[in-house]
C-alpha cells in the first residue's frame, strides 16, 4: 500500500487540538484508511512528517443512519464510518502544518513559553 494513501486528513476538533498542544502528550489525530494497520500508519506518519512515532492507537467510528423529508417524502441514508488514528510522537517533535501556517506560529510561541 502506498504511504501517501494511508493518511486521509487530520481531524481538527477542540479535543484533538488540546492533545496536540499539550507538550507532555504530543498526540495528533488523523483519519486513515480502514484497511491500514498500526505499523503502516506509523511508517506513513514518519515518512510524511519526518517525526519519530512512539505509539499508534486506532478506533473505528461507525456510520449513522440519517433521514430527512424532501418534497413531501422521507429520504433515508447513512453516513460512512471512518477509522481514526491517534499518533503519539517523540517529545520535542512537532508535526508542521497540522494546523495550517497561521496556527503553527501560535504553537511555536506556546512552546517557547513552556520552555521558559
Amino acid at each position: 500500500m502506498a504511504k501517501k494513501n494511508i493518511i486521509i486528513r487530520p481531524i481538527l476538533t477542540e479535543k484533538t487540538n488540546t492533545l496536540a498542544d499539550n507538550p507532555l502528550l504530543n498526540q495528533y489525530t488523523f483519519e486513515v484508511r480502514k484497511d491500514a494497520n498500526k505499523i503502516e500508519i506509523r511508517r506513513a506518519v514518519e515518512a510524511q512528517f519526518d517525526v519519530t512515532v512512539e505509539a499508534v492507537n486506532t478506533s473505528i467510528r461507525p456510520g449513522k443512519s440519517k433521514s430527512r423529508v424532501v418534497k413531501g417524502r422521507q429520504t433515508k441514508g447513512r453516513t460512512s464510518s471512518i477509522k481514526k488514528a491517534v499518533v503519539t510522537v517523540k517529545e520535542g517533535d512537532i508535526i508542521e502544518g497540522f494546523y495550517g501556517e497561521e496556527d503553527f506560529e501560535e504553537v511555536e510561541n506556546l512552546d517557547e513559553a513552556v520552555e521558559a
